[in-house]
């Protein structure tokens, strides 16, 4: 029984109800009926208020593979990582673009150039 507990603590291990229906494609319905038929287990948990039910990621994953095969499990997993990446990478591209105006900013604020050199204006060529 322990080892169900720190299942269920352990980081990673668990998921929402709607992580679950995004990750892998299922429906509320599909979900309770899973339950309702000791297939998934499942906790209730609430964050701010909203309820949701916690499942564990094992158990959710072997429903799926049982349910539509292994080849649907695979596929639901390569889309959720890449759309990981895909926001990953969106907010690098976000991050870069604010440290690129800094830098600008503090260059022309120096009187330097893009490529690190002094500028000298029109007041220094006496």
């Amino acid at each position: 029984m322990d080892d169900l507990n720190s299942e269920w603590q352990r980081k990673g291990a668990t998921l929402s109800d709607k992580t679950a229906r995004k990750e892998f494609g299922l429906t509320q319905e599909g979900i309770v009926e899973a339950i309702r038929a000791g297939k998934l287990q499942y906790r209730h948990n609430s964050i701010h208020g909203n309820p949701f039910l916690r499942l564990l990621r094992r158990e959710v994953e072997a429903f799926v593979s049982n349910e539509h095969g292994d080849g649907y499990l695979k596929e639901q997993r390569t889309k959720a990582e890449l759309a990981c990446i895909d926001r990953d990478l969106k907010r690098l591209r976000k991050q870069m673009v604010v440290l690129e105006e800094r830098k600008a900013a503090l260059l022309a604020g120096a009187g330097m150039l893009p490529d690190g050199r002094v500028s000298t204006g029109p007041s220094a060529r006496h």
